[in-house]
């Protein structure tokens, strides 16, 4: 009888860890919600920011190109590809829909070195004040409320800023969409 009972209570165990497989397998992965349509271009406020960003950064003697922004869901697809089907690095490890590039909330920079050419040198010092500039703008970044890509820990993509507005790339997909006045973008 004790072995029988012992029997039933690991097959409910094993059903139930089945059934929270599944439940986060499937259903905590939305599909994209087409009854809210999604955005065509950067958010208001990444706008703002964006620009403030480049004006902020000039001030200090830095001048920076912005490389991205907006990217539609087949853009995406194509810089996922990168490295795995086609040839190149690997440049992201989001697929379309599952970059904050897709929802119009974040972007990509570089710094322009005197002749105008982009560069991606952490440790380029431009203005001459003895400190990585590309650190000077991120700092500039955080301020005005971008999520730095270098702080991840999971992939480091030090050319990205996003401002999240509290918002999963689920609820994202799910049709949630921030505010489009100017409330801060760091509201967690």
């Amino acid at each position: 009888m004790k072995i029988k009972l012992l029997g039933n209570a690991t097959l409910t165990f094993l059903l139930v860890m089945i059934a929270l497989l599944l439940y986060f397998q499937f259903l905590t992965r939305p599909e994209i919600n087409e009854n809210v349509p999604l955005p065509q271009d950067l958010h208001p406020v990444v706008q703002e920011k964006r620009d403030l960003l480049i004006e902020q950064a000039a001030g200090k003697g830095i001048k920076i190109i912005i490389t991205d922004g907006f990217r539609g869901f087949e853009e995406q697809d194509r810089l996922y590809e990168k490295g795995r089907s086609t040839e190149g690095q690997i440049v992201t490890h989001a697929r379309g829909g599952e970059s904050y590039h897709n929802f119009g909330l974040a972007i990509d920079f570089a710094l322009l070195d005197r002749q105008g050419k982009a560069l991606w040198d952490m440790s380029y010092d431009g203005n001459g004040n003895a400190k990585s500039d590309w650190i000077e703008v991120v700092a500039i970044a955080k301020d005005l409320g971008f999520e730095w890509g270098g702080d991840w820990s999971h992939f480091k993509d030090y050319p990205h800023l996003e401002m999240r507005f509290g918002l999963t790339i689920n609820d994202l997909k799910r049709g949630k969409r921030p505010p489009g006045d100017s409330l801060t973008a760091s509201q967690k």
